[in-house]
């Protein structure tokens, strides 16, 4: 009865926000009179220099433009902003040329002092995108050279420099400058507000924080719409918390999409229903449980193995998840370059588990403690595979408290390792497509404080190994690096990797173009449109 309630009040606050038909309108337009409502979840923030998560590149794809985006899967780096760049022989100096034509929203032109601004706030924020350049880029070291042209000169030589710019959104800084207090860069206006120059438009009058947000599609967008003969005019995005009632409200109609964790247990469902379907395209996305290495008995590397042992991997993977995901042996996809070929994952085996927690214990390992692992209440998976550790470690005698929480609350708490839970579950994502997104940024210890570090963990061979590996301009010799750090980043097990996903998002029969990458995991709406 409560889902029913809750599903009847969403569906009735949907219709309250449809538009009225308009008879002036052409006639594809007056055929698809209510909007997109896309469940998939909002970030904290709409600011796009803040956050670096699956929710705030939604924001990024459909809001902001970079110089460069990936397209496509396996996901293909193409030149946005920019139609072409250089880069010197030593790696160093880098210039891309903007093309002609590109507006922000508010009708100005795009120009190289824009974008020099947009990277000089990115470094001055010092927020999680700033993490991939800040090791080698100052802000004084990009500058525009005409009105088209932007510099970057590098520190040290930095392969991902390429691959990482996608991350940046240039922003609008004559919207910005107004709103700025008491030098923030303008970060509490542009938390609720928007200085883009996307495919669409927010609407910020509209905008409720994590729960609500409308956009419009903007005409003038620079790269045009002759790809999309019925481009979606109007995006609502409503998430939808509880996974029961966001798979009810896409089955009647009310979304047209959910997010992509569609738990398991509802593909033969929604694909069942003749108005839904479920995408499922391969990602690059690694399924993991954290440990945090500064907190004992995670300081232990026995008990960090017996953790490690005592996950049902098969279980997890074939029982519950039905066999939609592939088996992960460390922090990298197995679809990336870098990972040693004959890498074996660690398995389930409940003996070996008892007998590294017996040597931990032996050694003064607390794992009498009760031992917390914070799940995601919004995302279901996690709720399951903390449940099923539980029952597992019970019978090697460790207590798990499953502890609930959001995707908010947790990356906030690990700034601090004294404040970073035990154990917390996610997914890390493709942000860009270098094993820098994953291993690099995971366990290099300069990276700690960010909530990809989370796990606390440090070997200074490992932190040397993936230096060498950033700033290395040979891809066989970073290849090299990059297989040992990992053969040695899975020795010491700072954390459990469990898969390589599957992407799963529930969408309506309406929803047509839909075009996945793995960076943003689907979720940008230009090649879209609806049938009716």
């Amino acid at each position: 009865m409560r889902i029913r309630l809750r599903s009847a009040l969403f569906a009735a606050a949907l219709l309250a926000l449809a538009p009225a038909a308009d008879t002036q309108r052409p006639a594809h337009a007056q055929a698809q009179q209510r909007p997109l409502v896309w469940g998939d979840n909002l970030p904290a923030s709409l600011d796009p220099h803040a956050l670096f998560d699956v929710p705030s590149q939604f924001i990024l794809l459909n809001v902001y433009d970079g110089l460069y985006r990936y397209q496509g899967n396996p996901p293909e780096l193409v030149p946005w902003l920019a139609e072409r760049h250089t880069v010197s022989e030593d790696g160093l100096t880098w210039e891309f040329t903007l093309r002609p034509g590109a507006k922000f929203h508010d009708g100005s032109a795009v120009t190289a002092e824009d974008v020099v601004y947009s990277f000089r706030r990115l470094l001055a924020m010092n927020r999680a995108p700033a993490a991939a350049f800040r090791p080698v880029l100052r802000p004084e070291n990009v500058s525009a050279r005409d009105e088209r042209t932007v510099r970057f000169v590098l520190s040290q030589p930095y392969a991902p420099f390429l691959a990482a710019i996608p991350l940046v959104a240039v922003v609008n800084p004559r919207a910005i400058r107004p709103n700025v207090r008491n030098d923030d860069w303008g970060a509490e206006w542009l938390a609720a507000n928007a200085a883009g120059s996307g495919a669409y438009r927010i609407n910020p009058d509209t905008y409720r924080p994590r729960s609500q947000l409308d956009m419009e599609r903007f005409a003038d967008h620079f790269m045009g719409w002759s790809h999309n003969p019925r481009p979606i005019d109007s995006v609502r995005v409503r998430p939808v918390l509880e996974t029961s009632t966001r798979v009810l409200a896409l089955m009647r109609g009310e979304i047209d999409a959910t997010d992509s964790y569609l738990p398991t247990d509802q593909v033969e469902r929604v694909d069942r229903n003749p108005r839904t379907r479920v995408a499922r395209d391969e990602s690059m996305r690694v399924f993991i449980l954290r440990m945090n290495n500064r907190k004992p008995p995670f300081d232990n590397r026995d008990a960090r193995l017996c953790f490690a042992h005592a996950f049902n991997y098969q279980g997890f993977n074939e029982v519950i998840l039905k066999g939609l995901v592939i088996r992960n042996a460390s922090p990298n996809p197995n679809n990336l370059w870098g990972n040693p070929p004959d890498l074996q994952p660690y398995a389930f085996d409940l003996e070996r588990a008892r007998q590294h927690c017996d040597r931990a214990r032996a050694a003064g390992a607390p794992l009498g403690r009760e031992i917390e692992i914070h799940v995601q209440t919004e995302l279901e998976q996690t709720v399951q595979a903390a449940q099923m550790f539980q029952a597992d470690l019970r019978r090697v005698g460790v207590n798990l408290k499953i502890v609930p929480n959001t995707w908010a609350g947790i990356t906030s708490s690990t700034t601090r390792a004294e404040t970073t839970p035990d154990m917390w579950v996610h997914w890390v994502s493709t942000y860009f497509v270098d094993p820098e997104n994953w291993i690099g940024q995971m366990y290099d210890s300069r990276f700690h404080g960010t909530w990809k570090a989370s796990s606390w963990y440090r070997n200074e061979r490992v932190d040397e190994l993936l230096t060498r590996a950033r700033t290395s301009l040979d891809r066989a010799e970073r290849e090299r690096l990059y297989q040992e750090a990992t053969r040695l980043v899975v020795a010491d097990s700072p954390d459990i990797w469990v898969y390589n996903t599957v992407n799963l998002r529930g969408l309506s029969r309406r929803v047509q173009g839909y075009r996945f990458s793995p960076v943003g995991s689907g979720g940008e709406l230009r090649s879209m449109w609806l049938e009716n």
